[in-house]
């Protein structure tokens, strides 16, 4: 499995520290490298595990189609006022991304880049009520000539940079990656009214693979 490049600096750094720190165990404590060499495995994998990155293409992209942006549950699917971009009412579906889900956030539907907006913020946890107006996020809006989706990389507790590599005026593809979030979080999408939902409450859900929603 391929190893996400925001993770390449990560890895690297973290295993010049963990070589560092069992150099020291070495001279000082030998008795305990072993453990020493264990605890340092088990770190390693675990941080390595965040930036994991499949192969996840659609063969086949359709316009009516919302694919999952991130791996994750279904936190919340409910109507609410969207006021940063439309101004009307939405269907909200949030995904929560948890330490052990891959990371890396897709393009829900293919179109252009009509908006985009970073916003630093708090780092309150992902499900707080207020994480989604009040964390540092990013918002995204594509619009591929039918309908126009928003979608909101939200910061969490643990999660302290989101990456986005959208631009405004940018053609993007359906599935392609669009960013990452490190170490996790909540991705929110904002739909239309008329949109058919796919997907129920703490449904698991796989990023290019579980349709979230069907437009008209």
């Amino acid at each position: 499995m391929k190893i996400h490049k925001e993770g390449h600096k990560i890895l690297i750094v973290l295993a010049l520290l963990l070589a560092g720190a069992n150099g020291l165990v070495f001279w000082l404590l030998p008795q305990f490298l072993t453990i020493s060499y264990i605890l340092s495995g088990i770190i390693f994998l675990a941080i390595l595990q965040f930036f994991r990155s499949p192969w996840r293409e659609i063969i086949m992209p359709e316009k009516n189609v919302v694919y999952a942006p991130a791996d994750g549950k279904i936190v919340a699917i409910e109507e609410v006022r969207e006021e940063e971009y439309f101004g009307d009412k939405r269907i909200q579906v949030s995904i929560f991304m948890s330490p052990t889900n891959v990371h890396v956030n897709r393009n829900p539907i293919g179109g252009t880049v009509n908006y985009f907006r970073y916003h630093p913020g708090k780092y309150l946890v992902a499900w707080h009520p207020k994480s989604s107006t009040e964390n540092e996020r990013t918002t995204v809006v594509i619009g591929n000539g039918d309908t126009e989706i928003l979608l909101r990389q939200i910061a969490g507790a643990l999660a302290k940079r989101i990456v986005n590599y959208l631009n405004v005026g940018e053609e993007v593809q359906q599935g392609d990656e669009m960013g990452f979030i490190k170490f996790g979080s909540r991705v929110d999408l904002f739909l239309p009214l008329d949109a058919e939902i796919e997907v129920k409450l703490n449904q698991k859900v796989k990023g290019n693979r579980t349709i979230i929603a069907r437009t008209t």
